[in-house]
């Protein structure tokens, strides 16, 4: 269908009560948005899903190189569309990054500087797509302790949620949806994307709990990968010799601070209640494994590959709830107008310097996948210019053609999907952690990250650490440890070049030291309470989100 107006309606804007040729153009733009909607027409703008995962380390990603799995259906998307070399999150904990998502800000800004209460007054890119027209969903995991705004549709974990049977929050109450939490997501987000209002364009985000500690796979997964064994990273024994100003401390190593309910033992049958989560919660230094009494390296390589076992089954899990979307808009004819994102709120560690979880700096917790697909995306490409989760919010915003807001402090990444990087383009980024001591005994840091150097301060105990990434990508030579080095005139140049970045990057950011001091940390906690939703007892899938419709 066309719509023909009189070529001199152009010419004569006060026919029809204008003032000027813009007023009159904006109206044109708001009969053209109108007639499509009542004709059920969608507009031209794409459709975006952005699916989001938790703790997705990139190089347990084939596209990414992994040695240890295969990720088919990411690797499809990576084929079709464009995988991002250099991505990074500025705080590398689950629910500042989801702040930072939403706002585009970091957390000195957004107010989320470590796991508490993400203010839903706050504007965000949801509010302003809305606002815009786009027909807009959260399901999954949002961990921000607010309620979601900005979205007519919600369904969301309460806290980190639970793996089996999990409960969900909606407008008013909280519900259960009987499966697995990475199947029930994806078959919540597949029933959104069947019932949305066809004369919209959706935004869509879908954020898996996987692959998330606990790392509790579906039970097809958890089959396939349970006698698999995995190669050991090249610093899983790692004696932290050149850095000891945090890493000697930390509580998040393989060998000593995985937990019997980590490593899936089998607790004696006559224990409940406290004595249970005590049980359950020790962290063995020695086992008896089918017979055999084990300690030293010997667990520890053992522990390793338990650990590793249950963490892929949980990542194949999220692959393939990643087939069922893309199938499903396959079949729906969406997938021609569909922007698809993918990545994570922040790095892993897969016995990386000896390591699971993130926080630290260091490249497997600073790095994120990164894979987008849809129109205008040169398929199979790989854009290289550095890129931050505040980039996200104004990307969306600009794929929906909406004004990008002066709080939003990240850029636009649609022209490094279109093969075009800007050449005033940013050439490294600034990250900051806060949570100190946190639950891994993590000391507070920033830093900076350029092409081919990284500097990181631990504040509180005012210790550097330098590293040249190009010759030491593992981060195993500290250039400030020895005196004799670290005055060497070319390392002392790059020392204070880089000291020089961070102060320039806090100022552009405006990074003044705010949560600097844990006694200025916001009140409130992602994790609830959430006393004021009623149960609704377990419901289907369908009923579920017929359920989440915003108030």
């Amino acid at each position: 269908m066309h719509l023909k107006l009189p070529i001199n309606m152009l010419t004569y804007p006060k026919i029809l009560g204008v003032a000027s040729r813009s007023e009159f153009i904006r109206f044109l733009s708001s009969l053209v948005i109108f007639c499509c909607a009542n004709i059920g027409i969608a507009e031209d703008r794409p459709n975006i899903l952005f699916i989001f995962s938790d703790d997705h380390a990139r190089h347990a990603i084939s596209a990414y190189g992994s040695k240890v799995n295969q990720t088919p259906h990411l690797d499809r998307l990576a084929k079709e569309g464009a995988r991002f070399i250099h991505s990074f999150v500025t705080n590398s904990i689950c629910t500042p990054s989801r702040a930072t998502l939403l706002t585009g800000q970091y957390s000195h800004l957004n107010g989320v500087p470590v796991f508490n209460r993400f203010d839903g007054a706050r504007d965000h890119v949801a509010k302003r797509l809305q606002s815009a027209g786009y027909h807009t969903g959260m399901i999954g995991k949002w961990h921000l302790g607010s309620d979601p705004t900005g979205f007519d549709r919600w369904i969301v974990l309460p806290g980190q949620g639970s793996y089996k049977d999990p409960q969900f929050l909606v407008p008013g109450h909280k519900l259960t949806v009987e499966g697995h939490c990475t199947e029930v997501t994806t078959a919540l987000g597949i029933e959104f994307l069947e019932t949305r209002p066809k004369d919209k364009p959706f935004f869509l985000m879908l954020h898996h709990k996987a692959p998330h500690r606990g790392w509790e796979p579906d039970a097809k997964n958890k089959e396939a990968f349970r006698n698999r064994s995995f190669p050991e990273p090249d610093t899983l024994w790692d004696d932290y010799a050149t850095r000891p100003a945090a890493l000697p401390e930390n509580a998040q190593t393989i060998a000593k601070d995985l937990t019997r309910s980590d490593l899936k033992l089998t607790p004696p049958d006559s224990l409940s209640g406290k004595e249970l989560n005590a049980w359950l919660g020790e962290k063995p230094m020695e086992l008896t494994v089918d017979g055999k009494q084990l300690t030293g390296k010997e667990l520890v390589r053992w522990k390793y590959q338990r650990y590793m076992q249950d963490y892929l089954a949980c990542v194949q899990g999220v692959d393939d709830s990643i087939g069922q979307v893309l199938e499903y808009l396959d079949k729906n004819d969406l997938a021609k107008n569909t922007i698809v994102m993918y990545t994570a709120d922040n790095g892993w560690y897969l016995g990386d310097l000896g390591m699971y979880d993130k926080r630290f700096m260091y490249e497997p917790g600073l790095r994120t996948p990164l894979i987008v697909r849809g129109p205008g995306v040169a398929a199979g490409s790989t854009p290289e210019g550095m890129v931050a989760n505040i980039d996200f919010a104004p990307t969306f915003l600009e794929l929906a053609g909406v004004a990008i807001p002066e709080s939003v402090q990240g850029r636009s990444i649609v022209p490094l999907l279109q093969g075009k990087t800007p050449n005033d383009w940013r050439s490294s980024i600034y990250y900051r952690y806060y949570h100190d001591p946190g639950h891994h005994n993590t000391r507070a840091h920033y830093g900076v990250r350029t092409a081919n150097h990284k500097l990181i301060y631990y504040w509180r105990k005012d210790a550097y650490e330098l590293f040249d990434l190009e010759k030491d990508p593992n981060e195993q030579n500290n250039l400030l440890f020895d005196p004799a080095v670290a005055s060497q005139p070319d390392v002392a140049k790059l020392f204070s070049d880089l000291k020089q970045e961070i102060q320039r990057l806090q100022k552009e950011y405006r990074d003044d030291g705010t949560y600097a001091d844990p006694k200025s940390w916001p009140q409130g906690s992602a994790d609830g309470p959430f006393g004021d939703k009623s149960p609704l007892g377990k419901k289907s899938v369908r009923d579920a989100i017929g359920a989440s419709v915003g108030i």
